[in-house]
């Protein structure tokens, strides 16, 4: 059981002296320092209160009659990977089915900012996080999510977070930094509130996460940097990755379900040489099919391996990086006295099999297996009732309505792979006074869900490739939530976007008015407590029926997901309209003939 370090200073001494027996020692295997990046055989780690104790060649006098002993026999002793910046939320599972799902991947710490739930229930959602996230039997901490709505004046969230509810939230256990901050014109402008918020985070000593998705680096960048901000994880280029670490900031390489963003930014570090201190790993978002399937920080760790990066170095980016920069080296992140005793027996170094997993003294995992228990709290029914359209939906509530026989509009461009999208557009032909979509641009609806207003915006998207009679209809819809409905045909459309309703939120795919698949998410129209592995599968045939629809993008779901997010460029909607998030301002659907 893992005590405080002050609590267990006294036995940690007696157990490293050989005065006092040890719960667990790991006899023989190759020490992995991510301190002086060496790897040292023939080395014994004792553990105590669920702290190391003692990193040497022998632990023999701390073993007592009651000592768990693991026999490494010369496999790897890796610290536990930390995922630096992610949303638990993304992987449609609350705190305990996403470490359930995490564990056996060698995932001992996770920083998350739950700003998903915070969108929909307020300061409540972030509480009900953190609390299930402390009671997890790996290092789960929260940031205390800095911008709903993240763009003010452009989006209507469910509940908007205040200046004075950051700062409360700075005193409570478990909150350790200040959620990205999304709103970076805010920040650059020297916006009050934005201000407000991180100042009362530098004040309690806690870091201030980043989220400049530009790629302006004159001055706003600079007056964002001034404002206080620690990290980044915005950065899709070398430079724009070299443009951070310069300023002092932390360079988050993310590789998620659809951000594949690594391969674009190591290259500071494989061939410009760059010191890695500041370059650290994280996931950022994903989806539960790619925890079961695919992995989470070791899939980051071995995909920076594979893109020419050295294994110690790819393993301090996951490690004791994210803990210095979170200011908890001294509490974990490495295989060094008086940390969390988290860490890894791998037989490889380069591939990274995951075969034993340790975490704060305890085996958690074994070959895939996950070991511990992961408890969960009671989700009150607040949090189960959140989807509210206020009204049945019809075909007319898609409908777009123009004189002529055509309209030159605007269409938001899905880019594969990446978070940004294209601000496009298109002339398309006017139907009985309706606006149809023709080819790939289809259209896309957000349906307002917290208040129940019954409001419909209605735009068009361009990039899924569906064909026929589809629509695909999401709860998830980054950062307001409210329901993102995309679709070729008005009626499918209503139909998916009532079933959703019907289900308390979630994630369906509809075809010639019938349900193909659906993934029913009832907490905050977010999250399952079901198991991860039982939410995968469903979520794998959203997947599968977004293909048999005709569209061939990697992880569509992701990118249909993030339509609405009105702080990454170029094009977005909201249940205001539509956000040219390059000059952040609301724009007319219609353009000039």
């Amino acid at each position: 059981m893992l005590k405080q370090w002050t609590e267990s200073q006294p036995r940690l001494v007696e157990v490293a002296a050989g005065r006092a027996q040890a719960d667990l020692v790991i006899r023989g295997g190759q020490w992995v320092n991510v301190h002086t990046r060496e790897v040292i055989p023939g080395i014994d780690v004792a553990v105590a209160d669920g702290r190391v104790a003692y990193v040497g060649p022998d632990a023999g006098p701390a073993i007592g009659p009651d000592t768990q002993v693991i026999e490494a026999a010369g496999r790897f002793m890796v610290p536990g990977l930390i995922d630096a910046h992610m949303h638990v939320e993304s992987g449609m599972l609350t705190p305990a089915g996403f470490a359930a799902a995490v564990i056996p991947h060698g995932t001992t710490t996770i920083f998350h900012d739950p700003h998903e739930i915070a969108n929909v229930l307020g300061l409540e959602g972030v509480r009900l996080m953190r609390d299930e996230s402390l009671i997890q039997p790996i290092s789960m901490f929260t940031q205390m999510p800095s911008c709903a709505p993240s763009a003010p004046g452009l989006e209507t969230t469910g509940a908007p977070i205040t200046e004075g509810e950051v700062a409360q939230a700075m005193g409570w256990e478990g909150i350790v930094a200040l959620g990205e901050m999304m709103n970076f014109p805010g920040v650059a402008a020297g916006d009050r509130q934005m201000l407000a918020e991180i100042a009362a985070t530098r004040a309690a000593g806690k870091t201030v996460g980043g989220h400049y998705a530009s790629p302006d680096l004159g001055r706003p960048f600079h007056a964002y940097v001034a404002g206080g901000a620690n990290d980044d994880h915005e950065t899709t280029s070398e430079e724009q990755g070299i443009a951070r670490v310069r300023q002092g900031m932390g360079c988050m390489m993310r590789l998620g379900s659809a951000w594949y963003d690594v391969a674009s930014q190591i290259t500071a570090i494989t061939e410009k040489g760059l010191d890695p201190r500041f370059f650290i790993l994280c996931t950022d978002d994903s989806h539960s099919g790619t925890l079961v399937h695919d992995g989470h920080m070791n899939r980051v760790v071995r995909h920076a391996i594979d893109c020419g990066c050295d294994p110690l170095v790819a393993i301090q980016m996951a490690t004791i990086n994210t803990a210095s920069h979170f200011g908890l080296e001294r509490e974990l992140g490495s295989i060094t006295p008086g940390r969390r005793a988290d860490l890894i027996l791998t037989s490889d170094l380069t591939t990274l099999p995951i075969e034993t997993v340790i975490a704060q003294g305890a085996v958690v995992a074994e070959n895939g297996r996950l070991l511990a228990d992961c408890p969960r709290i009671d989700w009150p029914k607040t949090a189960r009732n959140s989807v509210h359209l206020g009204k049945t939906l019809t075909a007319g509530d898609f409908e777009i309505r123009a004189t002529g026989d055509s309209a030159r509009v605007r269409v938001i461009g899905v880019v594969e792979n990446q978070a940004p999208t294209r601000a496009l557009e298109a002339t398309l032909p006017i139907r009985d006074g309706v606006i149809e979509g023709q080819g790939e641009t289809c259209q896309i609806a957000l349906v307002e869900r917290h208040r129940g207003t019954g409001g419909v915006v209605n735009g068009f998207v361009s990039g899924f490739g569906y064909r026929g009679r589809v629509a695909v209809a999401s709860t998830v819809a980054h950062d307001s939530h409210h329901m993102i409905v995309v679709g070729t045909d008005r009626q499918t459309m209503a139909a998916a976007a009532n079933h959703l309703g019907a289900l308390g939120g979630g994630v369906t795919v509809f075809r010639d008015g019938e349900e193909l698949a659906s993934v029913a998410l009832p907490i905050a129209g977010l999250m399952s407590d079901r198991p991860a592995e039982e939410v995968a599968e469903a979520a794998q045939a959203i997947v599968q029926a977004m293909q048999d629809c005709g569209c061939t993008l990697n992880n569509a779901y992701m990118q249909h997901s993030l339509l609405a997010l009105v702080v990454i460029p170029e094009l977005r909607i909201s249940d205001l309209g539509l956000v040219d998030v390059t000059r952040f301002e609301l724009v007319d659907l219609m353009l000039d003939p």
